[in-house]
């Protein structure tokens, strides 16, 4: 028989967890709590939920607050500024209490109501319970290529296979979140993270919803950056392609020194003005740059882990009791 979720006490561990970063998203929050706790409480399991604030610039740590002093089951923290979606993950990740952890984002492109079946595929012996999502035919040709593109590169690059459409929207088993806060790095990639794990898991497929009210905080920089984070946290292969691109750029510029060489000592014809010099030494040098450049990312990453600095900092939170506050 499931306990009641009023009756959890704060120290008191609960069946479910969902962790949901906030960025900008004062517009959905009441919204998005209506559809969690009508689908959570169907469930009949205890539950929790826990609002990463990622330093929003509107109401939603207002809003977050509100709810937590309307509802035992919600809790919330804020950071001091913005730190990045997988950071506010990774820190809801530590304050949670559930023997399972669902990850979902604010906007309500993640359905509430796919979670029961995340739960039944949990309970049949599943440890990770990843979701990917069916593409909406109105979504823009060039966002539906770049994310399968991405994917595919990523997998390629460091051996580590993930689908095409699996985003943060997720179960995770108590075991596999322990585990996952072993992971001290700087450059997060969660998604990365789980999947080099090697725990049993299964995905499920869901139709992603339009956003409830908003726009995506999603840039395309963002995006870039994201994604160069995701290849460089778990790939050396980069630089490897750095020696090959070095290596063949070589070949080319000693077989253009051996043929002028050539054409000056064995031939009458003259040696090529400067045009060919100059397209040749542009290249050498255009090639070296970006080399340079790829390098120059992996020496900063080393730079920034042996600084040793805090990957977030909270500056407010509620819906903790005093030993809780000891955590943050």
């Amino acid at each position: 028989m499931s306990k009641s979720n009023d009756q959890i006490s704060d120290q008191q561990s609960c069946r479910l967890s969902i962790v949901v970063p906030v960025f900008n998203e004062e517009e959905n929050l009441d919204k998005l709590f209506e559809e969690l706790q009508k689908t959570l409480n169907a469930t009949g399991l205890t539950w929790e939920i826990l609002f990463v604030d990622d330093g929003s610039k509107d109401g939603s740590w207002v809003k977050i607050r509100k709810l937590c002093e309307a509802n035992k089951c919600i809790r919330g923290i804020r950071f001091s500024r913005n730190f990045g979606h997988q950071y506010a993950l990774f820190a809801g990740l530590v304050q949670t209490k559930g023997d399972a952890v669902v990850t979902m984002d604010a906007d309500l492109q993640h359905p509430p109501d796919v979670i029961p079946r995340m739960i039944e595929t949990w309970e049949s012996g599943n440890k990770i319970v990843n979701s990917a999502r069916i593409e909406p035919r109105k979504l823009p040709l060039y966002k539906k290529v770049t994310s399968k593109l991405y994917y595919k590169v990523f997998s390629f690059l460091s051996g580590i296979p993930i689908e095409s459409g699996m985003a943060d929207f997720r179960l995770l088993d108590r075991k596999v979140v322990d585990h996952i806060l072993l992971f001290r790095e700087e450059g997060l990639f969660l998604r990365g993270i789980v999947q080099t794990l090697g725990y049993t898991s299964a995905t499920i497929e869901y139709q992603c919803q339009d956003r409830f009210k908003g726009v995506s905080k999603y840039t395309l920089s963002r995006m870039i950056k994201f994604a160069w984070t995701g290849i460089t946290s778990f790939s050396i292969v980069p630089l490897r392609i750095s020696i090959i691109l070095g290596i063949f750029t070589s070949f080319v510029a000693f077989y253009q020194l051996g043929d002028a060489i050539y054409v000056k000592l064995f031939t009458d014809r003259a040696v090529p003005g400067w045009a060919s010099a100059i397209g040749i030494v542009s290249l050498m040098f255009g090639i070296l740059f970006i080399l340079m450049g790829i390098i120059g990312e992996y020496i900063g990453r080393i730079l920034i882990e042996v600084r040793g600095r805090p990957r977030y900092l909270v500056q407010e939170h509620a819906g903790f009791n005093i030993f809780e506050k000891g955590r943050l």
